[in-house]
């Protein structure tokens, strides 16, 4: 009787532990799977260049939708511009205009400001309704890849070459040459560009980058920004916009004197 008791109770210990071996097998298994597909879905777009995008994500949104877009993407437009050399101004212009103050459908649910459309795109698509029915446009996981592909896509298309011998700060030449470019159909593309960029000042966002200012501009509402590099601090960057530690930290929402290489902070709130 007690070696049937001792039988059974082996059978119930090795039945337990391959039901457990199972079981954590599965789990493995299944964690595997739900890791590759977070992998996969936070995978940049290959379509998009390597350098990092930055923008500052602490600014309070007042005014209109087209206020509340160049506070908001102006510093974005200003990286831009340092790295690619497209005028802040333009790139600003040209996404109110193209995006509707980023209130158009193709902003909206494909992050595409500019209204780029796919030619030899391979990433994700949207289908809309624009010179003709149906028409492929780029999708974006974020607007600021919007930015950085729209920049990529004038240096790195010959027929926009004269954009580049025009000077940063001639936002009126850069208008025309997009449309002589063949940018836009519209013949009065490159006028609502330039009135874009004389009503909101958008001007000034190219002469900060650019380190000067005009004698005729009121700076008073103009917000400086300066892109961190190797060897910054807050103390430096206190002594060259002449302003103070604190109130550096104080316009960025900083907690400590840590800098990270790349970031863009607000260095004067006028």
């Amino acid at each position: 009787m007690k070696r049937s008791i001792l039988i059974f109770s082996l059978t119930l210990l090795i039945l337990s532990c391959g039901s457990k071996k199972r079981a954590v097998s599965q789990s493995n298994k299944n964690k595997t799977r739900t890791e590759r597909v977070v992998k996969r879905t936070q995978e940049p777009n290959s379509q998009i260049g390597n350098e990092p995008i930055q923008t500052n994500n602490s600014t309070k949104l007042t005014g209109t939708p087209t206020e509340q877009y160049i506070q908001l993407y102006g510093p974005i437009a200003q990286n831009e511009m340092r790295l690619y050399g497209i005028p802040a101004s333009i790139t600003l212009a040209q996404g109110i205009l193209e995006s509707g103050s980023g209130q158009g459908r193709l902003s909206k649910e494909a992050n595409n400001h500019f209204g780029i459309k796919c030619h030899e795109w391979t990433g994700a698509k949207i289908y809309h309704d624009d010179d003709a029915h149906q028409e492929c446009f780029r999708k974006y996981n974020d607007p600021r890849y919007s930015f950085r592909d729209h920049s990529l896509f004038l240096k790195e298309r010959k027929r926009y070459y004269k954009l580049f011998e025009l000077k940063p700060d001639d936002y009126k030449g850069w208008a025309r040459e997009l449309r002589a470019a063949g940018y836009a159909t519209d013949r009065k593309y490159p006028d609502k560009l330039i009135s874009l960029i004389e009503r909101y000042e958008l001007y000034k966002f190219d002469q900060a980058i650019l380190g000067y200012e005009s004698p005729t501009v009121d700076s008073v509402k103009m917000a400086l920004t300066h892109q961190i590099i190797k060897g910054d601090t807050l103390y430096s960057l206190s002594k060259r916009y002449n302003t103070t530690v604190d109130e550096l930290k104080r316009l960025n929402n900083l907690k400590s004197n840590d800098l990270t290489i790349g970031n863009v902070l607000v260095v004067k709130s006028q």
